[in-house]
């Protein structure tokens, strides 16, 4: 399997490797697509408040966060492929403790230390782990087009996910069994399909064949570099905390009545222009460049979030919901690329984890917030300080590494 022109895939282990990792990119894609939209129909029917929807999302995108620091700390002690192997049957155990738990505390504590997923990106353990193996296959702007590839796999896969969100209802409606017995089924499936990531990793090379192809070491030239990226990435990922899927789901069932299975329609379009936007992205970051890929695309995106905040229809609201998500997401591929563009190969896998942790943290915090507005009556106050606090951060991110730009190709 070549990835694009220039530098490429092109060993039978490398290819192996890249298969496996894309297909169980898409297989926890799937899954985190219909889980963020069904997760406040979920708790909702086991009668929680809506504000125990953020808090159930700050708690699972702050343990990915401690356990992506732990795996930057200390993940250099164990081999790649048992780290990958730990996260999936960890995947496991989540969805089967999930469905089979009620009560808010137990619930609280499985999203702490599980892989639950309430937005539409990666946040999870796996995404460093696996950045790292797919940045020693490949080089230049080939790299790109492979962090894309990933990137749209999971991205596809998802928007296919979202359309599983309307199953319990079905099943509820055709077979004799409630709605929450069908929700929680949905959750159980989860966890199984964190089984057949286990086998599928399980072919994986294991760890001294990724260490021949790129040694890792702790941040050194390039610390300053990544501590600023840090710093700025944090942000927008606090931003993007705010209206994460399972609130998106949530405001739009508030504000107009969507139910789930509307929604996970709605999830499902704005996932396929999302992959497409970022099947382009590599096209136009060849053409202008890594960064200004990431920042012209990210602003007019949350211009329109921040219109649709105050839109006067359902219509107008999904028309400007549908134009951001075919921009706000062809800065994921980008940013990857130019992170591991900037900095020396042997901090790649540092860098990764390093610029992952503040980003989790920062949206960890939010979703809670998010959540109190809502509670508060205060529906649109999320999605226009998302809005806001993301065009601040372009700025910011443009101006700060516009220097660096010609050099990460």
């Amino acid at each position: 399997m070549t990835v694009g022109s220039g530098p490429s895939v092109s060993s039978d282990l490398d290819q192996r490797e890249v298969r496996r990792l894309l297909v169980g990119r898409a297989l926890r894609g799937l899954a985190d697509g219909y889980v963020a939209v069904l997760l406040p129909a979920y708790l909702l029917a086991l009668g929680h408040e809506p504000w125990a929807v953020g808090a159930l999302s700050t708690a699972t995108l702050l343990g990915s966060a401690l356990a992506t620091m732990a795996l930057g700390a200390w993940g250099h002690r164990w081999p790649p492929q048992r780290l990958l192997l730990a996260a999936a049957l960890l995947m496991a155990a989540t969805g089967v403790a999930f469905g089979g738990l009620s009560a808010f505390w137990p619930l609280l504590v499985v999203a702490f230390v599980g892989t639950l997923n309430p937005s539409a990106g990666d946040v999870s353990v796996f995404l460093p782990l696996e950045h790292v193996r797919l940045s020693a296959l490949a080089e230049g702007h080939a790299r790109t087009r492979l962090f894309a590839r990933y990137t749209i796999v999971g991205s596809r896969a998802a928007a296919c996910g979202a359309l599983l969100a309307g199953a319990p209802a079905w099943l509820a409606a055709h077979a004799p069994i409630g709605m929450t017995l069908a929700l929680r089924g949905m959750f159980v499936l989860y966890g199984l399909i964190g089984l057949v990531v286990w086998m599928l990793y399980r072919g994986l090379p294991p760890g001294e064949a990724v260490q021949t192809r790129a040694t890792r070491a702790p941040l050194g030239p390039s610390r300053p570099i990544v501590w600023r990226l840090a710093l700025l990435f944090s942000v927008d990922s606090f931003a993007g905390g705010l209206v994460v899927s399972a609130l998106l789901a949530l405001w739009l069932a508030t504000r107009f009545g969507l139910s789930t299975a509307e929604a996970g329609a709605f999830f499902f379009w704005a996932g396929l222009l999302t992959t497409a936007s970022q099947w382009l992205a590599p096209k136009v970051a060849a053409r202008i460049g890594l960064l200004n890929t990431m920042v012209f695309t990210h602003i007019p995106a949350n211009l329109c979030l921040i219109g649709a905040a105050f839109a006067p229809s359902l219509p107008v609201a999904l028309s400007l919901l549908f134009v951001r998500s075919a921009l706000s997401q062809m800065d994921v591929p980008t940013r990857s690329a130019f992170v591991m563009a900037i900095v020396t190969p042997p901090e790649r896998a540092a860098a990764a984890s390093f610029t992952a942790v503040p980003r989790s943290l920062a949206a960890a915090l939010s979703p809670a917030l998010g959540g109190a507005l809502f509670a508060a009556g205060a529906i649109a106050a999320p999605l226009a300080l998302c809005g806001a606090l993301k065009i601040g951060y372009d700025v910011a991110l443009w101006r700060a590494f516009r220097r660096h730009a010609a050099g990460a190709a």
